[in-house]
């Protein structure tokens, strides 16, 4: 917890299984409490992988689209407490080691959500 607050990292899969364990070991493992993987109903080992790793692993038994899987790790991440969720790609198509930079405004009070684009520079 960093002041306070349950930070859990919300991982939507499919067919990741070759990208999954990248990703998470570019989380800064101090500022997240847990990772909650939500397979989108991958034809790969996507969900092996996941528990492998130790992560929460839910998964839809057929792809409902990217929407539904942030929304079912969304939903899992207030049952288990989380003040603050912060989304994470597993193709690591954005850079995990920001993660401190994008909760600290919402951890200090200063913003209730905050947006990255791995498109500005």
């Amino acid at each position: 917890m960093t002041n306070n607050r349950k930070i859990i990292a919300v991982m939507p899969a499919y067919n990741s299984a070759k990208t999954i364990e990248i990703s998470v070991k570019a989380i800064p493992p101090e500022t997240i409490d847990e990772i909650i993987l939500v397979d989108d109903g991958s034809a790969d080992d996507t969900s092996i992988v996941a528990k492998r790793l130790g992560l929460i692993t839910l998964r839809h038994e057929k792809n409902l689209g990217y929407g539904a899987a942030q929304k079912t790790g969304f939903t899992e991440a207030l049952k288990r407490g989380a003040t603050v969720a912060v989304l994470v790609h597993s193709d690591f198509q954005y850079d995990p080691t920001l993660i401190p930079k994008m909760i600290q405004p919402i951890i200090n009070g200063s913003a209730d959500a905050c947006f990255g684009s791995r498109m500005v520079v």
